[in-house]
């Protein structure tokens, strides 16, 4: 099974009903952006530094079918974009995702 990572404002994602249609970035840009398990922290301390009340909300990639494309991004890596709504029935499961201390994300026990 093969998981994509989605870091979102808890109050946003729980609003979703049935499908997620994105947050910020990701409908003024017209795709859910998702992140790989090697990903996900540098994107939490990229985009998400100091705010609170975050998930991370883990969804299997093959129940996403051609939607999900693998796309040149940030230093030339593929990061996952979904064009579309994230249904629901997709998430693997959905966890807290507070800052640490120091205000960075800490991943551990969170990731395979």
């Amino acid at each position: 099974m093969t998981l994509v990572y989605k870091i979102v404002s808890a109050p946003v994602f729980r609003a979703a009903r049935g499908t997620f249609a994105g947050a910020g970035s990701d409908l003024s840009d017209g795709f859910i952006h998702f992140s790989t398990s090697t990903q996900v922290a540098a994107t939490a301390a990229r985009h998400y530094a100091g705010q609170s009340d975050l998930l991370l909300v883990a969804v299997e990639a093959a129940g996403l079918g051609d939607a999900l494309r693998w796309e040149v991004s940030r230093g030339g890596e593929l990061f996952p974009h979904l064009y579309g709504d994230l249904p629901l029935s997709a998430v693997a499961w959905v966890k807290p995702l507070p800052p640490d201390i120091d205000g960075r994300r800490d991943f551990s026990g969170l990731l395979p």
